[in-house]
């Protein structure tokens, strides 16, 4: 007879998660490391009383054993997601949380973080409570009423941005659905935000479950390799090549994927690319490096995707930034090379498909293409060199200060950061204008150093994902550099790195409004209609002055050092001050506009934006016919 122990199903799913483990390459780790959580009426006594039954091991003397499911108190259910998703990404996939909320508003506020785990491939664990599933009373408070379908609910707003959806309406449901949502979650193909809506009269029911389904679970996270046609027919296409360029997207870091794309560069000489999601590949200071790709990318990247007969892309999406929304791969007769795990992404392009895990790729690659049989020309190689070196004078000119007693600009604050941190330091930005900057300048010295979310570029990703990423990183310095737009979107979970001791740094540049989409305004027409934050003036337009908000303050309110620095000199002290401290410190500094001193290079590629076809203002009409020429550019690769 099966051996049974009778749990309520939120006890039982708390430690059948405490159970669970992933693989790869001989290295186990927990798969579930966390639970956070914000407690309501929909969750506090189903999951909120399973957490604290399980919170100790039980039997194991004094003093208490480890916790077994580790708890952090969140105060916005999106910022759960997100510091979710930055311990994900930190941990390779490999690992990650899980994020518990109350029925209603607290469910709904999932969606844009399980959107952007979704977009961006990385893994996090939703438990939103939901209605009764015995419906006594219906309907109940917070339950959205759909006539022409008794069994929806708000949570059903997570499906489209959910891998995996299941709701729970009876105990025994929970262990396929349970087993299936960790198959997702450790899919290096199909992984994202997994849902498990769970009803509250569910989560406190009891049910005598197998003790076989607490048993230690081993998931492999496999590293696929590639088919031998489909190599035979990569292999034949880059020897057949004479500019080839490789792109370097996100798959490359999920993969731990660098040290065989830098081997491979270095036999070939074939220059590397990234992607937003890619930067930090290859340290920024190798040979074959050349820097970011596409709209917010370099010119060396830029004109060398533009000549590029093979593009070799490794783990990437080609979003519309990387590709200049379809303008950039612009040689005739120009091929596509797809080195990716997920079939879907290995086919964009006409590309030749190589569907594999991105390291076994490449090291196949670099058997099959050894380097007295395979390098790229030497004029080639001088051409890419010679251009990267011009490339990092601009970089250089952007980065100095002449007069370090004056505001800095964006990029000299990233300048100054610069001659700060080591390969042990980690940035991290979603939105606004520092990824452009980053993006093209910033010298990643080594592989995550860079986590710049632009997969969804979510405003209020930094702070909480700075928390997520010191938490797996516990012994680095994680700086999230936030402007005053996405400060105010999201700096609550200052209060949880106070709280739980988290020491992060967080860099505010106030610019007194929405900096990026100020500048798309005005070049798309707009002229940054309602873009600054300024009081209203009397033709009822935001031309005021700036408004008297004291972030700084703020991020003091909440418990955070702050340091101000008003001056480049100030600056430089205030963020090595920063650095060595063991406590959350914010820095705070106004910045100067690049109207008036050196800023960064422009855009080195086109980015789709449609500008109004009919328009009376000249603006508008100036913006079209410059929209006009572009699209003109563009082509489909068939």
């Amino acid at each position: 007879m099966t051996a049974t122990t009778r749990l309520t199903v939120a006890q039982a799913l708390v430690r059948f998660l405490a159970a669970q483990y992933t693989e790869r390459d001989g290295a186990r780790r927990r798969l579930i490391g966390a639970m956070w959580g914000i407690f309501g009426h929909g969750n506090v006594a189903g999951i909120g009383q399973a957490l604290l039954e399980h919170a100790t091991a039980p039997g194991r003397g004094t003093p208490p054993a480890p916790p077994v499911m580790p708890f952090h108190q969140g105060r916005n259910e999106q910022a759960m997601v997100h510091a979710a998703v930055g311990y994900a990404r930190q941990c390779g996939r490999l690992s990650a949380h899980a994020v518990t909320t109350s029925i209603g508003p607290g469910a709904t506020n999932l969606v844009t973080g399980a959107a952007l785990a979704t977009v961006n491939r990385l893994p996090v664990l939703l438990l939103p409570g939901d209605v009764f599933a015995a419906r006594p009373a219906d309907p109940v408070l917070q339950q959205l009423e759909v006539p022409f379908a008794g069994d929806v609910s708000v949570n059903d707003c997570l499906r489209p941005v959910s891998r995996y959806f299941d709701r729970i309406t009876r105990p025994e449901a929970l262990i396929p659905a349970a087993l299936q949502a960790m198959r997702v979650l450790t899919d290096p193909v199909d992984t994202g935000a997994v849902t498990l809506a769970l009803p509250q009269d569910v989560q406190a029911e009891a049910y005598d479950w197998p003790e076989e389904f607490f048993a230690e679970r081993t998931w492999t996270v496999r590293r696929q390799a590639p088919d031998p046609g489909e190599l035979a027919r990569a292999v034949e296409a880059v020897r057949g090549a004479r500019r080839p360029l490789i792109v370097a997207g996100g798959g490359v870091h999920h993969s731990r994927a660098e040290e065989a794309l830098a081997r491979l560069a270095s036999a070939t000489g074939i220059p590397v690319a990234s992607t937003q999601a890619g930067k930090g590949s290859l340290r920024w200071d190798h040979p074959q490096d050349v820097g970011g790709i596409g709209h917010t990318g370099t010119a060396t990247a830029d004109e060398l995707a533009r000549t590029a007969d093979l593009v070799i892309g490794v783990g990437t999406r080609y979003t519309d930034f990387t590709t200049a929304s379809g303008t950039l791969f612009a040689a005739p007769g120009v091929r596509f090379l797809n080195l990716n795990i997920a079939p879907y992404d290995g086919h964009k392009l006409a590309g030749i498909p190589l569907i594999a895990d991105a390291r076994a790729g490449l090291e196949a690659l670099a058997e099959a293409l050894p380097a007295d049989r395979h390098r790229a020309e030497p004029a080639y190689v001088s051409e890419y060199t010679n251009d990267k070196e011009r490339w990092e004078y601009r970089v250089d000119t952007a980065y100095e200060a002449q007069d370090i007693d004056v505001r800095p600009t964006q990029p000299q604050v990233l300048g100054v950061l610069d001659e700060l941190v080591t390969e042990d330091d980690i940035l991290i930005n979603a939105a606004g204008s520092l990824p452009g900057d980053l993006h093209k300048l910033w010298r990643a010295r080594s592989r995550d150093q860079y986590h710049v979310e632009y997969g969804y570029s979510c405003m209020g990703y930094e702070i909480p994902a700075a928390i997520g990423v010191r938490m797996a990183a516990p012994d680095r310095p994680v700086w999230a550099l936030v402007g005053d737009g996405t400060y105010l979107m999201m700096p609550t979970e200052i209060v949880t790195a106070v709280q739980e001791g988290v020491a992060i740094k967080v860099v505010i540049l106030q610019n007194h409004g929405y900096a990026s989409i100020g500048g798309l305004s005005e070049s798309v027409g707009g002229e940054r209609y309602g873009t600054a934050y300024r009081r209203l003036a009397a033709d009822r337009t935001y031309t005021g002055v700036p408004l008297p908000v004291d972030l700084a303050a703020n991020a003091a309110s909440l418990g955070m050092r702050v340091l101000r620095a008003r001056t480049v000199r100030d600056l430089r002290a205030a963020l090595a001050e920063a650095r060595e401290a063991d406590t959350p410190t914010c820095v705070y500094v106004e910045t100067e506009t690049a109207d008036t001193v050196s800023g960064a290079p422009p855009a080195q590629a086109w980015w789709d934006v449609p500008v109004a076809e009919t328009a009376t203002r000249e603006s508008a009409v100036k913006a079209r016919e410059e929209y006009d020429r572009h699209v003109a550019a563009r082509r489909r690769h068939l």
